[in-house]
């Protein structure tokens, strides 16, 4: 991340390791402000939420609150006009709607090194410290933004699988299964704009595997040399039925969350299947955000000098929320 070195970054990392305090300090807290803004900057890369949540800004907000549609899943045919005869009153549809609140929290973390190594001025030490302060807080989004998505489609208690597969195989039949699924309980009617569609499907390597080795009972012979010459290497096909695929090591059997959805959610796959595959609607940006009610701030930790070491510390506070069920999806294989 600091491909460019910076020679005042390396001055404040020298006279932060000398062994005068108040000095030492001063200089320590001045070097963690010079990474403050390029941290802010890359905090939220490498990570595996694919732009699915919205950043909201709530800083200048004492309360985190979002609207809650007024227009429930099964509502939508109760709004409709009426032929009015004469001398009567036009019927009158109310709509009201509650707001929910979503809960924000600190999420901080901390690295430090050897004050020896820091006096040499070494960079690389800022390299690595750096780059393990970012790693910390990106898994820890990426983790907290995943279990909101998985949690949320088991709360909708639909689960989607193609019963002919076999366990564990992914075919394009769960696929189009998924898109129909969504559609039909996705609210609206057929030339709604804004109605339910799948547009991402997210599953493991494994499942993505499976479509290099699909036979020509699945696909024809000129998609399966096209699966076998693609560019990517990582994926066989990157779009199928107009959903884009995605393939996160994160998922599959005992892969992180696919153990968070049956430990810690205590979900139950059905019967012949044994992981989860996770659909979302990202056409309509409607459900998924994620409220920052503070910015990262970076300070200088010279608490630990009697062990000759120092190191930085930050946090910043915010959330996640799924607003609407409707726009995920679960499916199995």
């Amino acid at each position: 991340m600091f491909k460019k070195r910076d020679s005042v970054i390396s001055e404040c990392l020298v006279a932060a390791a000398s062994d005068h305090g108040a000095e030492s300090s001063r200089q320590l807290n001045e070097f963690a402000t010079a990474l403050t803004l390029p941290l802010r900057q890359a905090i939220f890369d490498c990570d595996n939420r694919f732009d699915i949540f919205e950043a909201v800004d709530f800083r200048d907000q004492s309360c985190v609150e979002f609207p809650i549609d007024p227009i429930q899943p099964g509502m939508e045919n109760d709004f409709k006009a009426f032929a009015v005869p004469d001398c009567s009153c036009l019927p009158c549809v109310l709509l009201e709607a509650d707001y929910v609140t979503i809960p924000t929290y600190e999420i901080a973390n901390c690295v430090e090194w050897c004050m020896k190594r820091a006096r040499k001025g070494n960079l690389n030490i800022v390299d690595r410290a750096t780059e393990a302060f970012r790693a910390g807080f990106t898994k820890k989004m990426n983790d907290d933004g995943w279990h909101v998505l998985v949690a949320s489609g088991l709360d909708r208690n639909i689960i989607v699988r193609d019963s002919a597969a076999v366990a564990g195989q992914f075919t394009k039949r769960l696929v189009s299964l998924m898109k129909l699924v969504m559609r039909r309980n996705g609210g609206g009617n057929s030339t709604c704009l804004n109605r339910g569609q799948l547009t991402d499907l997210f599953l493991s390597p494994e499942g993505m595997e499976d479509i290099r080795n699909w036979n020509v009972d699945q696909v024809d012979e000129i998609t399966r040399r096209e699966i076998f010459v693609g560019a990517d290497c990582d994926n066989g096909l990157t779009r199928i039925f107009c959903v884009n695929l995605h393939a996160l090591d994160e998922l599959g059997v005992n892969q992180e969350y696919q153990l968070y959805y049956e430990n810690d959610l205590s979900g139950v796959l059905p019967a012949g299947k044994q992981e989860i595959v996770v659909g979302l609607d990202l056409a309509n940006r409607d459900s998924f955000v994620q409220p920052i009610v503070s910015e990262l701030e970076v300070f200088g930790d010279d608490s630990m000098r009697k062990c000759r070491r120092q190191g930085i510390y930050g946090f910043f506070e915010g959330g996640f929320s799924a607003l609407s069920s409707r726009r995920v999806l679960l499916g199995a294989i």
